[in-house]
């Protein structure tokens, strides 16, 4: 069972904390990848919630995967985010916990499946569209700083 439905059927709308894990995937041309999300059509990094069982870094490659198509290798932690409260458009509260590293594609070709992702674009990262949350605008902000394990 999916561990935020488990956590949810539990405590209903409540606050709690939740881990994600992201990667800032980085193509040979220095571009970084970038996904329009099926659920707010705006642009963010691709990342998900962490599960029962896996660890971070195991997190943020199978949801890159499952979210682009892309296998990719960690490089390094960019930080993690932690300082963040989102209320969902369902009701849901939670404060959110970002791990977010920096990777590369080493296999698979983009994939938009249409409904958690609408379209994915690399873009040069001083020219990225504006991201649709305070936590992955501060997740490029450092990446384009060059930051590496910073806490926010």
């Amino acid at each position: 069972m999916d561990y935020i439905k488990m956590i949810r059927n539990k405590v209903g709308s409540d606050p709690i904390i939740l881990n994600f894990a992201g990667i800032c995937v980085v193509n040979e041309k220095g571009q970084i990848l970038l996904q329009k999300r099926g659920d707010c059509n705006q642009w963010g990094f691709p990342g998900g919630a962490m599960e029962i069982g896996e660890s971070l870094a195991e997190c943020a490659k199978r949801e890159v995967l499952e979210e682009t198509g892309l296998h990719v290798e960690i490089d390094y932690l960019i930080g993690v985010y932690s300082n963040y409260f989102t209320t969902y458009s369902n009701g849901d509260q939670a404060q959110t916990v970002l791990h977010f590293f920096k990777g590369y594609p080493v296999k698979g070709s983009l994939n938009v499946d249409g409904v958690e992702t609408v379209e994915l674009a690399f873009v040069d990262p001083e020219h990225a569209p504006p991201l649709f949350n305070q936590q992955h605008q501060d997740c490029l902000a450092d990446y384009r700083s060059n930051e590496k394990g910073c806490f926010r």
